[in-house]
């Protein structure tokens, strides 16, 4: 280690041959861009399309869920398209993200004359802000697992870590407030598994929303009130964990779930149930799909639906890459589920013959 005395005759020798040496060369002219370099948070975007079943170019569906495109999502602009975790669906085609780095994602979904999903324009990506009002610092803070927008347009996330939930204004811009806290369920979730889930819940009054935590438990809040626990959406074993929420169709819930193994590797499923406030006993899923086996599959986290084509009900998979580790990407997947056709009633009975 050198020493403060010897570090001063360093300077002091260094000072004295600069100014006997020979001066050295002016530096360079800075040169000016010829025109304005735009500032921002918008960011290029690179999609590649993803087939279904790469093994199998002629499968285009699972069951009755119809594949309607996928897409590989990169971008040579920033590192920090990363980790994205839940999704919405806003006006005009718009989509919105979180990610576990607390920043905010945007795009436009972009659809082929089919109605295909075939890439995303318009990216941009920003941080979240904390109450302070600066972008939330490290891993504990900016967590952010759930993504979920209210009827009068405001915005819930949810947060693992530093287990909490915000309530974000949006302004005319498109720009979020400052966060202010939204009533959380009354429980202790471990460090890395906490509310993964929540969308808002309009069935039950304009305020309402549910949680899901990765366990599988759930809750019924309101910003006007606590959080009420309901039945919990654990699927068949131990490996799932519950990911994603999406509400549809009044009381409806899509509920997204994945698991992972190093044999199988990810797997993915999509739940339908006609009304999470039932009891667990008169819970029944209308409809499922299962991402397993050849195709394709990803660590999916976000879900969200909206109206697809001839009546079908679309749904998107957004897969969170954890930073590129595992050989995971940033997909974003789309299915299009009709329902069968009501089976006809039973004719009537006959009537039975009174006994005389």
């Amino acid at each position: 280690m050198i020493g403060l005395r010897s570090l001063l005759v360093l300077g002091l020798a260094g000072g004295m041959l600069a100014q006997c040496g020979p001066k050295p060369a002016p530096p360079p002219p800075v040169v000016l861009p010829a025109a304005p370099v735009k500032v921002g948070p918008e960011i290029g975007l690179t999609t590649t399309p993803v087939p279904l079943n790469a093994s199998d170019a002629s499968q285009t569906a699972v069951g009755r869920f119809v594949y309607a495109g996928g897409i590989h999502i990169t971008s040579a602009d920033t590192s920090r398209l990363h980790g994205l975790s839940d999704l919405i669906l806003t006006d005009g085609n718009g989509l919105e993200a979180i990610t576990d780095d607390g920043d905010r994602f945007s795009a436009k979904l972009q659809l082929d004359a089919n109605g295909r999903l075939v890439g995303l324009t318009d990216g941009k990506l920003s941080p979240l802000l904390g109450v302070d009002g600066q972008g939330l610092r490290g891993k504990t803070e900016g967590d952010a697992e759930g993504l979920a927008r209210l009827p009068n347009g405001e915005r819930l996330v949810s947060f693992e870590r530093d287990h909490r939930i915000w309530r974000y204004a949006v302004g005319a811009d498109g720009q979020w407030s400052r966060p202010a806290p939204a009533p959380k369920p009354a429980t202790v979730f471990p460090d890395n598994e906490g509310m993964e889930a929540i969308t808002a819940y309009p069935a039950a009054g304009p305020d309402a929303y549910l949680v899901g935590g990765e366990e599988g438990e759930a809750w019924l809040c309101r910003l006007s009130a606590s959080c009420q626990s309901i039945a919990p959406q654990t699927p068949n074993d131990f490996t799932w964990g519950l990911s994603g929420f999406a509400a549809f169709q009044g009381k409806a819930l899509a509920t997204l779930h994945r698991a992972y193994d190093p044999v199988r590797g990810w797997r993915a499923q999509v739940r339908f149930l006609p009304d999470p406030l039932l009891p667990a006993a008169k819970q029944y899923p209308l409809a499922t799909l299962m991402l397993d086996g050849q195709v394709t599959r990803d660590n999916f986290e976000g879900v969200a639906l909206a109206a697809g084509p001839n009546g079908a009900t679309r749904i998107y998979l957004l897969s969170d890459d954890n930073g590129g580790s595992m050989n995971q990407r940033t997909l974003l997947l789309a299915f299009d589920w009709t329902p069968p056709p009501p089976q006809p009633a039973p004719p009537p009975a006959p009537p039975k013959k009174k006994r005389r």
